[in-house]
């Protein structure tokens, strides 16, 4: 579980996301935890790593904090109504559909700027931005994770951003939607009768922090092409794994 939790962190401090794609399979597969409580604990985990995951990238000033507003505050409302309709599906179908937004970023990211002619999000219309983070926030939200691996991409190849600074943008927009997503699970496990484990909870918050400030050191050191291309095959992979032990 240690292991885990730290593997947990570098990803979020080396690449803004990762988190709940790891998360989520360590409390369902390792731990055999219940599907929803597994994504519900995912985000309650990922949003306390990110809070302090994100200081290191504030004091090197590599947050752009008008994505987090137009973006993040969205995406908290998306995320809040995509958790409360998650009750409405089993926790198989969320993680089937977890692995294939996973396989479509990935492909995404892999395929670079050719995907989209779109204006940098410095010069896109607000309302346009909010839009974008309402539906990310909804899906994020319905999956269970934090969305780091949506948001990302969405910040490179619609908002223009460089890699590293996509990244410690994403860290602080996956603690707000984290933080609204887990609001509308409380209401969903309460319903179900299910309950956390707020002792695992702890342990890979606690590891996990630490585990992102060695991710946000390596992270600095490697070329943003090579951070992407790793990132996307890391997707990929991790989103075969998930569909190929679920539907087996």
């Amino acid at each position: 579980m240690i292991i885990g939790a730290l593997l947990v962190g570098v990803s979020l401090g080396l690449m803004g996301s990762g988190g709940s794609i790891l998360t989520v399979p360590i409390l369902t597969f390792v731990l055999g935890q219940q599907e929803k409580v597994a994504i519900a604990s995912s985000l309650a985990i990922v949003g306390g790593i990110c809070l302090v995951a994100g200081v290191p990238y504030v004091i090197k000033k590599q947050v752009d904090f008008r994505s987090v507003l137009f973006f993040g505050l969205p995406g908290m409302v998306g995320a809040f109504g995509g958790a409360l309709m998650s009750k409405h599906v089993s926790g198989l179908v969320q993680l089937v559909v977890f692995a294939l937004v996973m396989l479509l970023a990935g492909g995404m990211m892999l395929r670079g700027q050719d995907l989209t002619a779109a204006a940098p999000l410095a010069r896109r219309r607000s309302w346009k931005v909010i839009l974008d983070g309402l539906a990310v926030g909804a899906l994020t939200g319905f999956v269970g994770v934090g969305g780091g691996f949506m948001i990302v991409p969405a910040l490179v190849l619609l908002g223009g951003l460089s890699m590293h600074r996509a990244v410690g943008t994403s860290i602080f927009i996956i603690a707000l939607k984290s933080a609204s997503g887990f609001a509308g699970y409380l209401k969903v496990l309460d319903e179900r009768g299910l309950s956390l484990d707020w002792k695992v909870i702890g342990v890979f918050v606690l590891m996990g922090s630490l585990g992102s400030f060695a991710g946000t050191q390596i992270g600095t050191r490697l070329p943003q092409a090579a951070l992407r291309k790793s990132f996307a095959y890391f997707l990929l992979v991790m989103g075969a794994y998930v569909i190929w032990h679920s539907v087996r």
